[in-house]
């Protein structure tokens, strides 16, 4: 069994090599080969990788990207690298600051013992953030089921088949959103508890702003049954206030026409054109270990 690790990484090298120092310990009883790829998302900091007494990992390679495109795209960049370049069975992406615990590896690998052609999800069952953060999550998750019918308890935390990885590259979804494409093209995922993990170092970058960002991304790769629902929700809520019209009353029906046209301008992202030739982005390939 061959398993490729993707660690997307920006400005973060000091975690990402304690993350592959930890993968390394926590992978030493497993009877499989497990490889590393990290994409340098164009830092302009040090990009160092510590690649010393790694005797548990078979290879490692640093993927350097010539212009900064986002974490969703480094991953769909690595999937499409290594689908057409990498020997493989499985890939797992994670994040590279500590967040996603490298001993839950463990876990992914048993249960594709049990369901070999099936992909695996890391469901959060606990989270490390603060009050705001959980709260605006659970917000998230409750808009995302509400307009999509899709309930999301997943990030970037997976293990994914071949097959998957395959259908992930043919969907433009996956150039804005790794856990929106995935949920859209895979109906039948294994679900494995994942405990969100804390940083390794320094506070965490995804500020609020970014946070509804990448909601709506995930939203938007529904966008044709958020159109739907929206339309419905309109006409109903029409009909509730037929007979009491009035600019408060009228505040919800703007939103709902916002929160389309916001959702129909995020949904241009998915440019399969610009998927289809990422590789490009690459500036070179080191071969770490």
């Amino acid at each position: 069994m061959k398993i490729i690790i993707l660690i997307p990484v920006f400005n973060d090298f000091k975690s990402a090599s304690k993350l592959i120092e930890e993968i390394n310990i926590n992978i030493s009883e497993l009877k499989v080969e497990i490889s590393v790829i990290v994409v340098n998302d164009a830092s302009t900091e040090e990009t160092i990788l510590d690649s010393k007494n790694l005797n548990n990992i078979k290879s490692l390679k640093l993927i350097n990207m010539r212009n900064n495109k986002g974490h969703a795209r480094c991953i769909a960049t690595g999937l499409k690298h290594i689908l057409e370049n990498e020997d493989f069975d499985y890939v797992i992406p994670m994040d590279g600051d500590g967040e996603d615990r490298p001993e839950e590896i463990i876990n992914f690998v048993e249960k594709i013992k049990d369901n070999p052609k099936k992909s695996i999800v890391g469901e959060r069952v606990k989270r490390s953030e603060g009050l705001i953060f959980k709260i605006c999550y659970i917000l998230h998750k409750i808009i995302t089921y509400t307009f999509t019918g899709k309930f999301i308890k997943f990030g970037n935390f997976t293990c994914l088949t071949k097959e998957t990885v395959k259908k992930l590259i043919e969907e433009k979804a996956t150039w804005s959103s790794f856990s929106g494409s995935l949920a859209k093209t895979e109906n039948n995922l294994i679900k494995s508890p994942s405990i969100r993990g804390s940083r390794y170092f320094g506070p965490s970058k995804m500020s609020f702003i970014n946070l509804i960002k990448h909601s709506l991304a995930i939203i938007a790769v529904f966008k044709s049954g958020v159109i739907f629902r929206s339309i419905a929700f309109y006409a109903i809520y029409l009909i509730i206030i037929a007979d009491y019209i009035s600019i408060i009353t009228a505040i919800p029906l703007a939103l709902i026409i916002i929160f389309g046209l916001v959702i129909l301008k995020i949904s241009g992202r998915e440019n399969m054109n610009e998927f289809n030739n990422s590789l490009t982005n690459i500036h070179n390939i080191e071969k770490v270990k």
